[in-house]
């Protein structure tokens, strides 16, 4: 198990990757990004923003297999970090779906434990799915009147 300053260390790094303009650009596109099937999904793997979904997905995997290995301390992390709750909560009711495509059983298998490991879960991914489609109406609405 980490010290709490270990923890604090990772957590700091952490942040420091997710400002990194290639990583920004990423998550940017990623919050844009709404799959509604595997398919969906799948196809824009295949396309030209493919890396920047793969950069974002596994990025939060990586974060997940820390919390998980006890390399950071999951209170520490849940306190100090939300971006993963929205990640994971775009592809959870798809996720089946992509494994099957994908053929890996284990895809994103960290991130679905850290979202789903945090207190209170599902009330947090339900809030997260609400607030998101709040968002997306809002820059649609923005959209139009530009």
């Amino acid at each position: 198990m980490a010290t709490p300053f270990e923890s604090a260390q990772l957590i700091l790094n952490l942040y420091d990757l997710r400002r990194e303009d290639t990583l920004r650009k990423a998550r940017d596109f990623f919050f844009g990004f709404n799959p509604a099937t595997p398919e969906e999904f799948m196809a824009a793997m295949y396309g030209p923003h493919s890396g920047m979904i793969r950069m974002v997905i596994s990025y939060w995997d990586m974060a997940g297999s820390f919390v998980a290995n006890g390399a950071i301390d999951s209170k520490m992390f849940y306190d100090a970090n939300g971006e993963f709750i929205a990640v994971f909560a775009k592809i959870e009711p798809i996720l089946p779906g992509i494994r099957a495509a994908f053929g890996n059983p284990g895809f994103a298998a960290n991130l679905e434990a850290l979202a789903l490991g945090m207190p209170d879960a599902r009330a947090k991914l339900d809030n997260m799915v609400a607030r998101m489609k709040t968002y997306a109406a809002a820059r649609e609405a923005a959209a139009k009147q530009a």
